[in-house]
């Protein structure tokens, strides 16, 4: 799987065997053989239809334990011996909140291995780990929180603005890329059983949604349709057509209607126009800040029923109780309410939750793979992955020869929550970046830490005992940056004083005056890593470091993975999802959500560094692209081939990238778009075609009203190892190749 063009006929394929949409004749599980459970409640018979099981538990409750099981801690309800539930569990990046677990890289640095192969793997090693830790939970009887089979990820929301706390939970700023992994995401966490789900997977947050983390109960998020269609919508779209069971509403407004309660986005969007059939549920107290913030309701009872009116299944938080005072209200009817009950019954049942034990073959997962050494090796290989060497001056990187005197320092140079991002897993094995790169040495080698500087603020004690030992070591590693402290989720980020956001974008003064002086009249190397899930504007920190990873939160083999980088044991080959820019004041206001001006695909500003930018340790060559014809009509597809050679003296890996930019069109377009991309290893001197398939559905436009249109005229279309121009040119990426593409 290389591009979302090429999966699309796989995962029909998959949906032909795996439809999750309802139907009243489906077939029962395979599992169930010939058994006969004629003597179990139809509800709890696996030989009887969906549907036919979901209408009978349906049956057999009573209204108030129907609203019982509307909200994220599901009720018990012993005489039909239905199990209390908790809706919410946690993976973005591996099974959070929940006991030990594989951390993987968070999920932007996901995002920045430009690899759906191996999001897809990741997912299944994350799908693999919650199975196990579910039934082990069950078994002891735990049913707390963050221990279901119901899973809020991914978030797919686009990082439309680097001032976003949150953005680090995304695959960033592309609409594409995001939808391309995130189907892989899903794939990996849901499963292909044709009737059984692994885990229900949720995009979230429907839509529109992207700070400022201190408004989100309040604010109203204004786009155009152009912008919401070509923007905001892709990715959940491309998600619902891959069958994600669940969808969560965000908290705000989104053009005058609250998310949770929004008739455009929920009811004609998403049930409508998508034809999505699994349950939604709203983002957590989401509910309460209709009465509250948004004023749009005056009582709990009428947020309640504004909900459900428009579609929310599942309340998270504690709203949905107030449906009985709505219902004698006459605010909402019993009917809506069971259309609400069988879709979350559908979902449990699909879950194999109320099957006899042992036809799940989920069931059978070994708590032996939680943490397993095959998952270690999974995390390692996509910590690498997603590494981004920024600077390389003079080739410093990899180190031509092991140290005497290594120096490490810096505040996140020791420290696990420069690994873990927000909505994270613990483990017993933490590699920090310390520990990564003492290993690397043999004895005889020298080592010596400090943290030299506060992360956030001038050093309280004047007297400095750090920055001598950078004159004394042969090589410095300064590991600075950011960590959940600082970015990340409204109440979380105890260190921000903007509720998780950040309004100023570069790295931390302080952090930035200990660069200067650790280089101040020192010509000995300094290597600067740097942790966070945002871009930076740090333009002195270019001019200062002789190379520069940006190594995002790098998950539980961090420090292994930089360390084997730095020593040459790993190629760097990550790729920025985002665009770094120079400074804020190249930005459009926070608030503004207008995409004009914003991202690698509407600003024209000059970027510090490029969105698909990433330096490895080899260099590489593009042929022209060549066109499996030069003019198509209208509606049709083409091949676009190019020549990829390794002109280095080293093996590199090259994460080769397709855009298109449009010519001639009636309304503004982007500069440039992301359609296709591949990842290609290439020993020295080595070349290979890649080849990409672009169907008419790639060669489309969206006017102002919202609407897709087949392209006329002239097409760029541009191939390289970067997003197209001048500057990734001048930071070192490889020359691009472009031709042109009639479309008739």
């Amino acid at each position: 799987m290389k591009h979302l063009c090429k999966i699309t006929l796989l995962f029909t394929l998959i949906a032909a065997l795996a439809s999750c949409a309802p139907t009243g004749d489906k077939k029962p599980p395979e599992t169930a053989g010939n058994t006969s459970y004629a003597d179990l409640p139809v509800y709890k018979n696996p030989n009887e239809p969906l549907e036919s099981r979901v209408d009978d538990l349906l049956s057999q409750m009573t209204l108030e334990e129907k609203i019982s099981q509307m909200t994220h801690e599901s009720a018990a309800i012993p005489r039909l011996d239905v199990p209390a539930y908790n809706w919410w569990s946690e993976a973005l990046h591996g099974v959070a909140r929940a006991g030990e677990a594989t951390v993987f890289p968070q999920a932007i640095g996901l995002a920045a291995t430009f690899d759906e192969d191996l999001l897809f793997r990741v997912a299944t090693a994350i799908s693999d780990e919650a199975r196990a830790m579910h039934h082990a939970a069950v078994k002891r009887g735990n049913r707390l929180r963050y221990g279901g089979l119901t899973f809020w990820s991914p978030n797919v929301n686009i990082f439309r603005d680097p001032r976003w706390g949150r953005g680090q939970e995304t695959y960033g700023e592309d609409p594409f890329l995001t939808s391309t992994l995130g189907v892989a995401f899903v794939k990996g966490l849901q499963g292909d059983h044709p009737d059984y789900l692994k885990l229900a997977a949720c995009a979230k947050h429907f839509a529109v949604h992207s700070g400022p983390e201190a408004l989100r109960h309040e604010f109203n998020a204004i786009s155009s349709q152009k912008d919401l269609y070509e923007t905001y919508l892709p990715a959940f779209r491309a998600l619902v057509d891959n069958e994600v069971e669940a969808v969560m509403c965000a908290y705000n407004r989104t053009n005058d209607e609250p998310c949770c309660g929004s008739p455009t986005l929920l009811n004609n969007i998403l049930r409508d126009d998508w034809q999505f059939r699994g349950h939604i549920l709203s983002d957590c107290w989401a509910l309460v800040d209709f009465h509250k913030y948004h004023k749009v309701t005056n009582t709990p009872a009428e947020s309640a029923a504004l909900a459900l009116n428009h579609s929310v299944d599942l309340n998270c938080g504690n709203t949905y109780p107030y449906l009985q005072q709505a219902l004698a209200q006459g605010l909402v009817s019993e009917t809506t309410i069971d259309q609400s009950m069988r879709r979350l019954i559908r979902t449990r049942i699909r879950l194999g939750m109320f099957d006899p034990p042992g036809l799940n073959p989920y069931e059978s997962i070994s708590t032996d793979v939680i943490n397993a050494e095959k998952h270690r090796s999974l995390a390692y290989e996509a910590a690498v992955k997603s590494v981004v060497l920024l600077k390389n001056k003079n080739g410093i990187l990899p180190l031509k020869q092991e140290p005497n005197l290594t120096f490490v320092t810096g505040p996140n140079a020791a420290g696990i929550d420069p690994l873990i991002g927000n909505y994270y897993g613990v483990n017993r094995n933490l590699v920090t970046f310390l520990e990564g790169i003492t290993g690397k040495l043999s004895p005889g080698s020298f080592i010596q830490y400090r943290p030299g500087v506060l992360p956030d603020r001038k050093n309280v004690n004047p007297v400095d005992w750090s920055t001598d030992l950078a004159f004394e070591a042969d090589i410095t590693v300064a590991v600075m940056g950011l960590t959940s402290l600082l970015e990340g989720e409204e109440g979380e980020s105890i260190a921000s004083p903007y509720k998780g956001d950040r309004l100023d974008i570069g790295l931390p003064q302080s952090q930035v005056d200990y660069l200067k002086g650790l280089k101040k009249n020192n010509d000995k190397p300094l290597i600067v890593v740097l942790t966070g899930g945002s871009p930076m504007a740090i333009q002195e920190v270019h001019e200062i470091a002789d190379a520069i990873l940006f190594a995002w939160y790098p998950g539980e083999e961090g420090g292994n993975a930089v360390a084997d980088i730095i020593f040459g044991d790993a190629i760097p080959s990550g790729r920025l999802p985002l665009t770094f820019p120079k400074s804020l004041d190249d930005l459009p206001a926070y608030e503004d959500y207008s995409m004009q001006g914003r991202t690698y695909r509407y600003m024209e500003k000059e970027p510090l560094y490029p969105f698909g930018f990433g330096l490895t340790y080899t260099t590489f060559k593009y042929s022209q692209p060549r066109l499996s014809s030069a003019s198509v009509q209208e509606g049709s597809g083409v091949t676009v081939s190019v020549d990829v050679t390794n002109t280095g003296n080293r093996e590199g890996e090259e994460v080769v990238q397709l855009y298109l930019s449009i010519q001639q069109a009636p309304v503004r377009v982007p500069l440039a778009e992301l359609k296709a991309f591949d990842r290609v290893t290439l020993s020295p001197g080595e070349m290979r075609t890649v080849s990409f398939e672009l169907a008419a559905g790639e060669l489309m436009y969206v006017d102002n009203e919202g609407r897709h249109n087949p392209v006329k005229g002239k097409v760029k279309v541009v191939v390289g190892g970067a997003s197209p121009g001048q500057r990734s040119v001048t930071l070192g990426s490889p020359a691009f190749g472009e031709t042109v593409l009639e479309v008739l």
